[in-house]
């Protein structure tokens, strides 16, 4: 489904996931599917902007946040069934270049990424709000590079809106997370972030209070099986 499309019904349950979650929580729900279940409805766009929908009383079944902040933004909202929240899986936040000029950098605290930027833009997730860029601003804070480049950040509206921009040439840089890069032919990872450099990327997984489908507990159980789980790690994510 189109990234931010949230449709008035779904036959089966509608789950609300964030960008970075495309192909691989589609195959799981292909596979769900073949199991002979009804194929859930996958909405995504930024964890930020499902949060807000899902406290505006958007209808829907369950919700897949890229951090734990979103999560407990929409549980202190009474949003979620508290006990069916479970972390999902985890992720690598990486600074990529478009592949026919991508070279490996070392990132490292003061590391001069104002300097290779020169006039051009970093892509990534509004760092005010979206999960990848929330963390690539704590990761460039806490390396001292931060102040250095806030200034020449192109703010996308999700992470793969961040992806897009380094595609088309428009960014010489991007931070994303690593199954983002995965997926695009025309990037390259050129640096792996320091895990201490921030918060550990998980994603956690809960049923909404809101939640009518009779299949959404069961989808949502199926999503920490070894089956979903394998699925998942094809598509280069951690799990828990």
């Amino acid at each position: 489904m189109t990234i931010g499309a949230v449709p008035a019904q779904a036959a089966g349950p509608l789950v609300l996931a964030a960008a970075s979650l495309q192909e691989s929580l589609s195959a799981a729900a292909d596979a769900w599917a073949k199991a002979g279940h009804e194929r859930p409805t996958l909405s995504f766009a930024a964890s930020s902007a499902l949060a807000r929908q899902i406290l505006a009383g958007a209808p829907a079944d369950l919700f897949v946040s890229a951090d734990e902040a979103w999560m407990d933004t929409v549980a202190k909202g009474g949003g979620i069934v508290p006990a069916s929240r479970r972390a999902l899986l985890t992720n690598e936040l990486v600074l990529v270049a478009p592949v026919t000029s991508a070279r490996p950098v070392a990132i490292r605290p003061g590391f001069p990424l104002a300097a290779w930027l020169g006039a051009g833009k970093l892509a990534m997730g509004d760092p005010s709000a979206v999960p990848a860029g929330l963390y690539g601003r704590e990761a460039l804070t806490r390396l001292g590079v931060w102040d250095g480049v806030s200034g020449k950040v192109a703010r996308a509206e999700n992470v793969r809106a961040a992806l897009a921009l380094v595609e088309r040439g428009e960014a010489p840089y991007g931070i994303v997370y690593r199954t983002d890069a995965l997926v695009s032919k025309a990037v390259k990872v050129v640096g792996i972030f320091p895990a201490a450099s921030h918060r550990p990327i998980v994603y956690p997984a809960a049923l909404l209070a809101s939640a009518r489908s009779p299949a959404a507990g069961a989808f949502l159980r199926f999503l920490s099986s070894p089956t979903a789980q394998a699925i998942f790690r094809r598509y280069a994510f951690g799990t828990p």
